[in-house]
């Protein structure tokens, strides 16, 4: 705050001489706190964090009348910390607070004379302090007692290492809507204090901002081209004078007079000009008849107190006439030729991969010859619509073609299930419904669904799918994995095809091993099995975790991401990203994969030794990309040095560069470098929403059905409770508009609650079943667990578990306790269920995305129930991590498991009549069914009263068509069925069951159904 420290006569004289100071005094600012410690509880918004619980310090408010200048009673704020990777501390404000006033920031530390350097920051923007743009300082430990810290606003920059997801990325401190700061703690360990954190001073008059309507203007020859420049004041307000603002084009690689006609002159902004006025001027291209690459005519701006645009503004001559910009020459062809004709630096810059919001200005695209984007999880435009995002990258493919070669960006997402970034995008099941769902037809579909709404988007790349077979639910990526059994992901690989055939490129992920880690074996901040160690002979890595990529690989998938884990082959692990033999003699010798290999997040860097080894490590590996993230002036710095040092290759730099080419050729993203926007209205519409509705409901998991009570009837009275039935964020799960996901209307959909509503009679709706549960017929609890993403989820992180909540298993026995009821489990993995004798109706609804009423069309019987566990569901904690498989089996549903509620004598009535349209194979197969369709080996309700003639029919039916040609993995699965049908009413054996199921999704019909049929007896 502002206070008169001088002497009362000083004072006087101080306060008589503003009253008569001219008015520009008058803009004097008192100084403003920002915090304060004078309180008995940390004040609001302000909070500790670390990478890990050790390294998030402690906070305690206490006396400390030492300061200069404080008051008796002062109290102070002590951090006391033990820093092992990152931690501090933040003050996040509730509103954003208007700071362009002033002059800069200050707060009071007491240090210990350490030396550490400690950097602090401040939140400029976005939509809250999580999503604010980031400029930093520093002060150094340098001083054992009490000292301010002031630093004007000029002296922040932009925070180069790390921008949060969503923020703004416009490299400016506008000081308009501050959010807060943050305190970063040294990696150490020590005691600071801190006080009286405040802005203070007068700012400067802000200057006029000159902007121009476009970065860069690409044109070809004899063109003209229409330069508009606006100018905005700081505070809106019109201009108060007149505004002269020079123009020229300045010296770029155009050559002028033979390129283009130089342009001079003066564009007049009379006072009192609205602030966003714009004044044009015109820059003509000459022609020369030669085949040449892009030149560049810069354009100057100038005025007596106006501020340049952030970028400086270009106007380029499009590459042309050379050999691989002609789209009907062959792709060879066009790689070669444009190879032959990059610079080292062009080469290195291809082979990098920055974050979006870590970018310093957007023109360091052009000035790093940037060859790829990514928006990590939850780093979106402002606002974060699919309209801006085809903005966003459109303007980021704008500054690659201020380059030389004018090679376009390959811009990559985390599309995992859905365009999930996006508010408004059409949210899939996690890849653990639709491995559920068991259809990789309709796994196909979805990839083109989001293929079409990524693309709309301008994004031509998506880091899926997720191609990791998880063998131990306690890790925290399950639910991204298709099952635990290689047979189903290899199937699932189908959503590769859905994808690039519809112009997105795929990544199959994590290669090679990830769901196979030891549990404790993680050295990733307080993770316990994500990033661990997969300690496993090479037979069983290629028989478990190797299969699905050799299918991506098959199938043309155009990149591979290796996996953060390690290999740990006997004789001591050894990090994916750096492992020679499973990238390079495997992945591009044996598999024959002609893509390129995209590092994961930062992943390098866990790579022991310094960061130049680490470089040359992973690029020797076989690595063609690396996702820097951050510090990609770094990398790019070090990557050239490694090669002109001779420890990288240059057959290995062009061996990854004609790799990425390829890519980019076949994507056609020299032709078409923008969004297609005439698909914007597709992103979420009603026909995206119907594919995702339908694989909601495929997945959808009987486990449990006593008594027949679902299908519910639709004129029942429903009583809704448990902590996910009203929340589309909790049942989105992670990865859902930000990396971790979070509870609540996060992005337009239906949730479960009001799909039950649309169907049911009446509904009360109860979280924690609090409301009388008189009158109702029926209890629908919906438990299970809140968003998490990777490590986040591990078991044993943070408390975490497999148990349902307190909460949950109260609702559960309330409801259950009251009247018949059912329970649906949404989470991202089985999960402990505890005593289920007074539920007589369980379904793992898993992680359904937006459209909810898929969970409600076959609770109240609109579709059957067909989906089946794509893990086994153990018994109890102790049993994890238990597989298909194991010599010591003995779950509470078997993997497989499915009740369903359709007919089984009409689903072979239906599946005889195609078999018959196929093959000879298949018409045997439809003749043999035919022995098991009357009536008299069926009851009332379709069950199977024969087995023995039944299961002697499908059988003799299975051995056909596994020599059929024209027979599908849909036939064979509802031929199985019916087999699956009879063994699970036996309830014995859930080995031969859960082996029925492998069988089966290898393509072995006949065993499948032998083994289910032994499984009945």
């Amino acid at each position: 705050m502002f206070r008169l420290t001088a002497p009362l006569g000083a004072a006087v004289v101080l306060l008589a001489s503003l009253l008569v100071a001219p008015p520009v005094h008058a803009t004097f600012q008192a100084d403003l706190t920002i915090t304060d410690f004078e309180a008995d509880t940390l004040p609001p918004g302000v909070a500790a964090w670390g990478n890990d619980g050790p390294s998030t310090p402690t906070l305690t408010l206490g006396p400390d009348a030492d300061r200069p200048g404080a008051p008796a009673g002062n109290r102070v704020l002590t951090s006391v910390y033990d820093v092992a990777q990152w931690g501090g501390w933040s003050h996040d404000l509730a509103a954003p607070q208007d700071w362009s006033p002033y002059e800069g920031f200050a707060f009071w530390v007491k240090g210990t004379g350490s030396g550490q350097k400690i950097f602090f920051e401040v939140k400029d923007g976005g939509t809250g302090a999580g999503a604010a743009e980031l400029f930093e300082s520093s002060f150094t430990d340098d001083t054992a007692g009490w000292r301010q810290v002031r630093t004007p606003f000029a002296g922040f920059v932009r925070r180069a290492d790390y921008q949060p997801g969503g923020a703004p990325a416009d490299g400016t401190l506008d000081l308009t809507a501050m959010w807060g700061y943050s305190m970063r703690l040294p990696v150490a360990s020590g005691i600071l204090v801190w006080d009286e954190v405040h802005v203070y001073g007068t700012a400067p008059p802000r200057p006029v901002r000159l902007a121009t309507d476009r970065p860069v203007y690409t044109t070809g020859e004899k063109a003209e081209v229409r330069v508009s420049v606006s100018v905005t004041t700081a505070t809106g307000a019109p201009l108060p004078a007149d505004l002269a603002v020079g123009y020229r084009t300045g010296t770029g690689t155009a050559t002028p007079g033979e390129d283009y006609a130089p342009a001079e002159g003066t564009l007049t902004f009379p006072a009192g000009t609205a602030s966003g006025s714009a004044r044009t001027f015109t820059v003509r291209t000459l022609g020369d008849r030669h085949a040449e690459t892009a030149e560049t005519i810069p354009i100057e701006l100038s005025g007596t107190g106006t501020r340049p645009p952030a970028e400086p503004p270009a106007v380029v001559i499009d590459a042309h006439g050379l050999p691989y910009l002609d789209a009907r020459r062959p792709v060879r062809q066009r790689v070669a030729d444009l190879l032959g004709r990059m610079t080292l630096d062009e080469k290195v810059g291809q082979m990098t991969q920055a974050e979006r919001g870590a970018l310093a200005t957007p023109n360091d695209i052009a000035s790093h010859l940037l060859g790829s984007l990514l928006s990590g999880g939850g780093s979106t435009p402002t606002p974060n619509t699919p309209v801006a995002w085809a903005d966003m990258v459109d303007g980021y493919q704008m500054r690659a073609r201020r380059t030389r070669l004018q090679i376009p960006l390959v811009y990559g997402v985390d599309a995992v299930h859905g365009h999930n970034n996006v508010v408004g995008a059409t949210i899939f099941p996690h890849n653990i419904g639709l491995g559920a769902a068991r259809d990789p037809g309709l796994v196909e579909r979805v990839g083109e669904v989001t293929a079409r709404e990524v693309k709309a988007t301008g994004v031509p790349w998506n880091f899926s799918p997720c191609l990791c077979v998880s063998r131990d639910d306690r890790w925290g990526r399950v639910y991204e994995s298709f099952s635990e059994d290689p047979a189903l992901v290899t199937r699932m690989a189908a959503i590769v095809d859905g994808l690039q055939e519809h112009g997105v490129l795929a990544t199959a992920k994590h290669y090679v091993g990830d769901g196979g880690t030891t549990y404790g074996s993680s050295t990733t901040a307080d993770y316990t099995i994500d990033q661990g160690v997969t300690e496993v002979d090479r037979q069983t890595l290629e028989a478990i975790h190797l299969a699905p990529f050799a299918e991506a690989v098959r199938r043309g998938v155009g990149t591979v991401m290796p996996s953060f884990s390690s290999v740990d082959f006997g004789q001591g692990p050894t990090k994916m990203h750096a492992h020679r033999e499973l990238i390079t003699d495997v992945l591009k010798g044996r598999l024959g994969f002609t893509g390129f290999v995209i590092s994961d997040w930062q992943a390098i860097d866990q790579i022991p030794g310094d960061y130049p080894s680490d470089v040359r490590t992973a690029v020797n590996a076989g690595l063609d990309m690396i996702m820097v993230p951050y510090a990609y002036p770094e990398f790019v710095r070090t990557l050239k040095g490694e090669v002109e040092a001779g420890r990288v290759p240059m057959t290995r730099v062009d061996d990854a560069v004609a790799r990425i080419l390829t890519q980019k050729f076949r994507l056609g993203l020299f032709e078409r470098p923008y969004a297609d926007r005439s698909r914007l209205a597709d992103v979420g519409s009603p026909a995206h929403r119907e594919v995702a509705r339908t694989a909601v409901a495929r997945s959808q998991v009987l486990l449990k059905n006593e008594g027949g009570l679902l299908p519910l009837r639709r004129d029942a009275k429903v009583y809704v409770a448990g902590s996910n039935a009203d929340d589309i964020g909790n049942q989105s799960g992670g990865w859902t508009i930000t990396w971790q996901g979070s509870s609540g209307p996060i992005t337009p959909g239906t949730t479960i609650l009001s799909a039950i509503r649309s169907r049911a009679a009446a509904v009360t709706h109860s979280p924690d079943a609090s409301a009388p549960p008189a009158g109702h017929d029926v209890g629908v609890v919906v438990v299970g667990e809140t968003p998490y993403a990777e490590g986040f989820g591990d078991v044993g992180r943070a408390g975490r578990t497999l148990d349902l909540t307190a909460a949950d298993r109260t609702a559960i026995d309330r409801v259950c306790g009251a009247m018949k009821c059912v329970v649906l489990v949404v989470s991202g993995r089985p999960l402990h269920l505890g005593d289920l004798s007074r539920v007589p109706a369980v379904v793992a609804s898993w992680l359904p995305g937006t459209e909810g009423a898929g969970v409600a069309d076959p609770l109240f019987g609109a579709v059957p129930y067909t989906g089946r566990l794509p893990f086994t569901w153990f018994r109890t904690p102790a049993q994890v991590p238990i597989n298909v498989g194991d010599t010591a089996y003995d779950p509470l549903f078997p993997y497989g498991w499915g009740l369903r509620t359709d007919p089984g004598r009409d689903r072979l009535q239906a599946l005889r009549d195609r078999l018959a349209r196929g093959d000879a194979a298949s018409k045997a197969a439809a003749v043999a069914l035919t022995a098991a369709l009357p009536e008299r080996n069926w009851s009332a309700g379709g069950a199977v009263r024969e087995p023995r003639v039944v299961l002697g029919a499908v059988a003799a039916a299975a051995t056909l068509l596994d020599r059929s040609r024209t027979g599908t993995f849909a036939q064979g699965d509802t031929l199985v069925s019916v087999a699956r049908d009879v063994a699970q009413a036996a309830g014995k054996r859930p080995d031969l069951q859960a082996a029925a199921d492998h069988e089966l999704a290898a393509g072995h019909l006949r065993k499948a159904v032998d083994l289910l049929t032994r499984a009945a007896r």
